[in-house]
């Protein structure tokens, strides 16, 4: 396991893992729900080889970054996310770094986009199509079925589920949102250490419900709220990668958004592969990343 780093922000300690720490140009690396910053560890390396300093942090509420204060409203809202990795960029010093993330992930690299023109050279966003965070969407009823999981969290017995069966609960979305035997139980294991952070169920709770509109928002973000909503077109180069076997959000939920996009926007959808596409064909992952992003690889 790699050794985890940590910067601090105005609202968070932010743990983070590192690869080549001396590289030319940076790639920050965003995990989505439910996985951990480890769902990189094997595109992380290949983008080292080329010359990429790798970072990889854990979002608000995941092990082992933490808040500093006790009074913080623990919210997941997605606008919050996208804050945090500006801060997290900011803190870092990171000049245009390349933005890839995946689930919670995505949308923070595409909100952070959104709130700071100029932000990043590349956004690649994996499993998540853009302007898919309005809680008026229209939604295909196949679709609805996807997110039984956000509708269950916003009951009491959700809720307590989130909170005391935690493993039980997101070992079933690693079960069903891919083909069965993509992952070892060493990796699921590894991923769930981050779902042990003591804000991770009131963080989680609190995003599907906010993104619904089922709870209000931390006032904090009310005017990144604004800026996001309805969301933005983005002035950054954009690849979309997302599997055809995905039966969290369907691919048809990534189609038709080259509107949303100024500059060059790709999309590329991995036969066979389900929700999490960096787990389950890292190298097709990385060779993409690498192919859009104009460098190529050391083999």
């Amino acid at each position: 396991m790699n050794t985890y780093h940590s910067v601090t922000t105005e609202r968070l300690d932010i743990a983070y893992l590192e690869w080549n720490p001396e590289g030319a140009r940076t790639a920050v690396l965003l995990h989505g729900w439910p996985d951990s910053p480890e769902c990189w560890k094997s595109v992380a390396p290949i983008l080292a080889n080329t010359g990429y300093r790798v970072l990889a942090p854990a979002l608000r509420g995941f092990a082992p970054t933490r808040f500093l204060d006790a009074t913080t409203p623990r919210s997941g809202q997605l606008s919050a996310l996208g804050r945090d990795l500006l801060a997290f960029v900011n803190a870092l010093g990171l000049e245009q770094p390349t933005l890839i993330g995946h689930d919670w992930g995505a949308r923070a690299a595409a909100n952070a986009c959104g709130l700071q023109g100029g932000l990043a050279a590349h956004l690649v966003m994996l499993s998540v199509g853009y302007g898919t965070n309005d809680p008026n969407q229209a939604l295909s009823m196949q679709q609805a079925r996807n997110y039984w999981y956000h509708w269950f969290m916003a009951t009491p017995r959700g809720a307590r589920v989130v909170r005391e069966e935690r493993e039980v609960f997101t070992r079933l979305m690693w079960d069903t949102w891919a083909p069965v035997g993509w992952y070892s139980q060493a990796d699921f294991e590894e991923a769930a250490q981050a779902f042990q952070g003591e804000d991770w169920a009131e963080v989680v709770l609190h995003s599907y419900r906010h993104r619904w509109g089922f709870a209000e928002g931390d006032p904090t973000y009310a005017e990144d709220e604004s800026r996001l909503n309805p969301a933005p077109v983005l002035s950054v180069p954009t690849l979309v990668i997302h599997g055809n076997a995905d039966t969290c959000n369907h691919p048809d939920s990534s189609k038709g958004r080259e509107a949303f996009f100024q500059q060059r926007y790709e999309r590329k959808l991995l036969d066979g592969v389900g929700h999490f596409p960096q787990r389950e064909a890292p190298k097709i992952v990385a060779d993409t990343i690498l192919k859009f992003c104009g460098q190529g690889y050391m083999k």
